[in-house]
């Protein structure tokens, strides 16, 4: 593999012309030449314009949950073919582990957002956000906030670090939310990248235009960006900063959002002395912070800040730990279990940074700078001087306050010590970090706890609190899940990634609209109050959903309430409150005029009063939502009830789908007395009982 590695643009592969000068990329254990990348003489431009037409129309004639199916087969695509992946990630100096965090994280990631797809977003195209804002009194006036694609590209820019995890945790909730993607790998590791997009080219499944790859530099990118794109950028914070002051991002209406590196911290409790499950788990953590991925994760743990008592124990704790389970090496020998940094040049940074945080103070109590002996692939020990190996690093800083030890960070297997007497402390130098990805506190004391995570919390997008009883089950301090924020405030960029809708939500433009009932029933596809109703003489239970309508309704018959009808209810439930039982002392209550019905009672009334027993579409009521209870129903009054289709959703793998039913039930007055939506699954198509019926 050590011609051009291709680009996919425009819908088929393209390389640069034989002779084109190019990097060379290396194999990070051994430095063979893999490939070169060059992007000299690519249309990008084109391959832009061929997203915003191509991508976005066959992408915009997908809903939310078709866009979802297709997610989980990219997933399964992927999973049948991941052995091929893994011998190419051992090339970039990834373990067998750091492979499955880079390849089946980033597979998880599509499993999870195909999932949160169909159960959270509506199987259409217009997402709604919030509540029906009334705008009149007569509720012919109301506003709503909707999402809708944003017209443009998704480019997204990653890190050497994560080529297939890093490309996918980002086209995912883009592609979810009706966005095409132009991917722009690391060079160093893009041949990773690369690799996962050909096996999703070849599957057939790609909508035309949905997904692109460039493969080396972009110089003039943004100068092709308009309003409408977007860019998602993993890197330096430097870089990020230079990019943020382009003029299409400045003045042009480019999205532009950024995960950074950060100064990640993790703090030992007071309480967590050694010998305490906490201690335990604090050391575990951190020696696998260090060594996973060897310390190139931008969510590792730079700053291990321990009680002034504990350092010594910690130090010794991470040396046994570190000599007892890290093997370091070329990732294809036996029982390596750190490899190589991505390349010499990144080993030559990585280094360059110890020493820079050495000269600030930092006393290196674990490890050595010097080059290190390694398994090699054929199982012997030796040197390997054309690869990228560094051994793990412990730095103890005597003065905590060091301005270097806050700012720089050594992007590999490297982490410093700080000490502090007070949480105060400990909450100040979490800070001094500027804004990070993740801070990790391991204490069983609740209340320190409490106290750390209030005061650190605005500086950090996640925070994880280690204790014996979530040990076991973690997922660690350095790993992002797809349903939480991926992020951080500050240095580590100010940007959202992952994040379960929201990260979807960053690709979509949410739009305030006013108008009619009928309008915006139209615009959302959910019924609104006020909107055309239909009563056909048909009950709406007798429909499946390929024959229901939104708007079709039923207005129920009235029924009588007594108060033996209330005693009744009572005793059969055990639900003797007061204000059903004691005349006296209900009618003192603020809220109710005297002995008034439970509110359960209403609703299970209701159904009786719209429900059609007789088997059909209609295959199970599965809750309800929203429940308010507005106006009290005493002895003598008469209730009825309005259910109206709301909302209609096929399920795109089954033969049902939900319907969300409106429910309003009046008393004899036409005062509103509780509202409410009814859930149902629903056959798509009619039922034998139906038919036959």
């Amino acid at each position: 593999m050590t011609a051009y590695l291709p680009s996919y643009v425009q819908g088929q592969w393209w390389t640069p012309a034989d002779g084109t000068a190019g990097t060379e990329v290396r194999d990070a254990s051994t430095g063979e030449v893999i490939t070169r990348v060059s992007t000299e003489g690519l249309d990008l431009a084109g391959a832009l314009e061929y997203a915003r037409t191509t991508g976005h129309d066959s992408l915009a004639a997908l809903t939310f949950h078709q866009r979802a199916v297709l997610l989980k087969q990219f997933a399964l695509a992927l999973t049948e073919r991941k052995a091929e992946l893994y011998a190419l990630s051992a090339r970039t100096g990834a373990t067998k582990t750091d492979s499955w965090v880079d390849i089946d994280g980033g597979i998880g990631v599509l499993f999870s957002y195909s999932g949160k797809g169909r159960r959270e977003l509506p199987n259409s195209r217009v997402h709604v956000d919030g509540p029906v804002e009334p705008l009149s009194k007569d509720g012919s006036f109301l506003g709503r906030h909707v999402y809708t694609t944003l017209p443009g590209v998704a480019v997204q820019i990653n890190a050497f670090n994560f080529p297939v995890w890093g490309s996918l945790e980002k086209f995912a909730p883009a592609f979810l939310a009706g966005m095409p993607t132009v991917v722009k790998p690391a060079t160093p590791t893009g041949y990773l990248a690369e690799a996962m997009v050909r096996i999703l080219t070849e599957s057939g499944l790609l909508p035309e235009g949905s997904l692109q790859l460039v493969s080396g530099s972009v110089p003039t990118l943004f100068d092709n960006l308009r309003l409408g794109d977007l860019v998602g950028f993993t890197g330096s914070a430097s870089t990020a900063e230079s990019l943020r002051r382009h003029p299409s991002v400045q003045t042009g209406g480019v999205r532009f959002t950024a995960e950074t590196d950060s100064i990640n911290a993790s703090v030992l409790g007071t309480d967590a002395v050694s010998g305490t499950p906490e201690f335990d788990a604090y050391v575990r953590q951190l020696v696998t912070e260090m060594t996973t991925k060897a310390g190139q994760k931008c969510t590792a743990i730079r700053r291990a800040i321990v009680p002034a008592a504990s350092a010594d124990a910690v130090i010794d704790a991470v040396r046994a730990r570190i000599a007892d389970k890290t093997v370091l090496g070329d990732p294809r020998a036996e029982g390596v279990t750190m490899g190589p940094l991505a390349s010499t040049a990144q080993r030559d940074e990585v280094l360059r940074q110890v020493r820079a945080l050495e000269d600030a103070g930092g006393e290196l109590v674990v490890g050595s700078t010097d080059a290190p002996t390694v398994r090699l692939a054929d199982g012997t020990e030796g040197h390997a001087a054309d690869g990228a190996f560094v051994s793990p690093v412990l730095l103890r800083f005597a003065d905590a306050d060091a301005d270097a030890v806050h700012d720089v960070e050594a992007f590999g297997p490297v982490s410093s010590l700080l000490t502090y007497e007070t949480t105060a402390e400990a909450a100040a130098l979490v800070a001094r970090g500027g804004g990070s990805l993740v801070t990790s506190i391991a204490t069983h004391d609740p209340a320190q706890a409490v106290e750390l995570a209030t005061r650190i919390a605005p500086f950090n997008g996640r925070m994880l609190l280690l204790d014996r009883d979530d040990a076991r089950s973690s997922t660690g301090h350095g790993s992002p899940l797809p349903n939480l924020v991926h992020g951080g405030p500050g240095r580590a960029g100010g940007g959202e990634e992952l994040g379960g809708i929201r990260a979807v939500l960053h690709h979509m433009q949410r739009t305030a609209v006013q108008g009619s009932p009928e309008m915006l029933t139209a615009l959302t596809g959910v019924w609104h109050a006020g909107a055309a109703a239909h009563d056909d003489g048909r009950h709406p239970f007798r429909k499946s959903l390929s024959e229901l309508r939104i708007g079709d309704q039923i207005a129920s018959a009235s029924r009588a309430v007594t108060l033996d009808d209330i005693e009744t209810f009572a005793h059969f439930t055990g639900d003797t409150f007061y204000a059903h039982m004691n005349e006296e002392a209900a009618a003192a209550n603020p809220f109710f005029p005297g002995r008034v019905a439970h509110g359960y009672l209403l609703v299970s009334w209701a159904a009786g009063l719209f429900v059609d027993p007789e088997p059909g579409p209609v295959l199970a009521n599965y809750g309800l939502e929203n429940l308010r209870f507005l106006t009290p129903v005493s002895p003598g009054d008469d209730i009825r009830v309005e259910l109206t289709a709301k909302q209609i959703t096929p399920r795109e793998t089954d033969e049902y789908g939900e319907v969300r039913w409106d429910a309003v039930i009046r008393n004899q007055d036409d005062e509103v007395v509780a509202t409410y939506d009814v859930l149902t699954l629903v056959s798509k198509e009619p039922t034998r009982e139906a038919v036959s019926a």
